[in-house]
């Protein structure tokens, strides 16, 4: 089966681990895109609070990096494998959970997203770090835009069945059904992690050399600096454009259908990136889609019917993966050639991930701030422009980065 994956991608030197990490990052991203969105709008129709909402978040991206630093420790001394298990096992656990507390989630809105913050830290450090080992230069823009594509079929599909559901059973019934279907896939990709071959690291946790070494190594600290960019984007975007969404239509199925059309060119353009975007051409496609993203902002705050959010969504369907296939092969092109990268690969992921969520918490911050003092309605445009430009300032950090020479660097 696997010989006839590898003829099919047109790849003879895919490993089965590369596969199987495939599999498990599809069935990630099906649970999450089935789920991910519509528990904000489950908890905004619980409480109708926009703090709740970013609270909820923000409780993500504050454990999400603290699990990072603790599950990149484990990762120097266990199986990393475990540390990936431990991840998906602990998603289950916060879909499982939001069943349990049903309609009073609100209430819980800090303990759930401190859980979903556990869960993501636990996964992503393992995923990555399985990610770095696994794929080899000549595989990795293959692997990213796969993966992409995995990814853009769970969004395709997961919202727009989970909206349908929502949208025809009564009152909360549908979120329950929807987040039993997400705890399912989770143990699905459970049992699929124990084909994966152990990996084992050896060394000491070196988490602030690996901090420090930004003053040594300009391509780590223009990388990083990219990454909190990326974040002070992510933070508000995330879950903004959702809610901001469902009060224009007041329908689950339209958010949906949204996620459909986004994700529909966004696996169209996941697929043709990985073949189109060499590595020559990285910074020019991360400044184009960057500056388009940027742009797509106006589209989205002029929004006032279906259709306009519906070009919204496209444009942001094709310029995303023209951005971020290119964004994370030069990411690990970087940490690849860095001091000590083959002993260090988790400690630079760890830190990587904690500039990202640095970015994130502070684009929430600003967002909670604003809406103490202005009306979400009338604030909230002004802060969509604000951060809307963190994807296209990446550009302005990575177009220094030369990954053709290994930095010097000293201890």
């Amino acid at each position: 089966m696997v010989s006839k994956l590898r003829v099919w991608l047109s790849h003879e030197n895919v490993s089965k681990d590369l596969l199987l990490l495939l599999l498990i990052g599809g069935l990630y991203s099906l649970g999450i895109f089935l789920s991910s969105t519509f528990v904000n709008i489950y908890l905004w129709k619980q409480s109708n609070s926009y703090i709740d909402i970013a609270l909820y978040n923000l409780a993500i991206y504050v454990l999400q990096p603290i699990t990072f630093i603790i599950a990149g420790k484990c990762a120097k001394r266990i199986d990393r494998v475990i540390v990936l298990r431990t991840g998906v096992t602990v998603l289950s656990l916060f879909f499982l959970t939001v069943l349990l507390v049903g309609e009073r989630a609100a209430t819980f809105n800090i303990m759930l997203g401190s859980l979903l913050g556990v869960g993501y830290g636990f996964y992503w450090l393992a995923y990555n770090v399985l990610t770095f080992e696994i794929t080899e230069p000549d595989t990795r823009d293959f692997f990213n835009g796969f993966l992409g594509v995995l990814q853009s079929l769970g969004g395709m599909t997961g919202p727009l069945l989970a909206g349908y559901i929502i949208s025809r059973l009564n009152n909360f019934t549908g979120y329950t059904v929807i987040f039993t279907i997400s705890f399912g896939l989770f143990i699905v990709a459970v049992l699929v992690s124990f084909g994966i071959s152990r990996r084992k690291a050896k060394g000491h946790f070196s988490f602030r050399r690996i901090v420090t070494e930004r003053k040594n190594n300009s391509n780590w600290r223009r990388i990083l600096n990219a990454h909190v960019s990326q974040g002070f984007r992510e933070g508000t975007f995330l879950f903004a454009v959702s809610i901001w969404i469902f009060l224009m239509t007041e329908d689950e199925l339209s958010l949906g259908v949204f996620n459909l059309v986004y994700s529909g060119f966004s696996f169209l353009f996941y697929f043709l990136v990985s073949r189109w975007v060499k590595p020559r051409r990285r910074k020019k496609a991360i400044l184009i889609s960057g500056l388009a993203l940027y742009l797509s902002v106006l589209i989205l705050l002029f929004s006032d019917t279906m259709a306009l959010l519906l070009i919204y969504a496209g444009v942001a369907g094709v310029f995303f993966p023209m951005l971020y296939v290119p964004y994370i092969s030069l990411t690990y092109d970087v940490i690849g050639k860095s001091w000590n990268a083959a002993e260090m690969r988790i400690e630079y992921i760890v830190v990587r991930e904690i500039f990202l969520n640095f970015g994130r918490v502070l684009s929430i911050v600003i967002f909670l701030f604003a809406i103490t003092f202005i009306p979400p309605e009338t604030g909230i445009p002004y802060i969509l422009l604000l951060v809307g430009g963190g994807h296209f300032f990446i550009y302005f950090f990575v177009k220094g980065i030369d990954t053709q020479c290994k930095e010097s660097t000293h201890n």
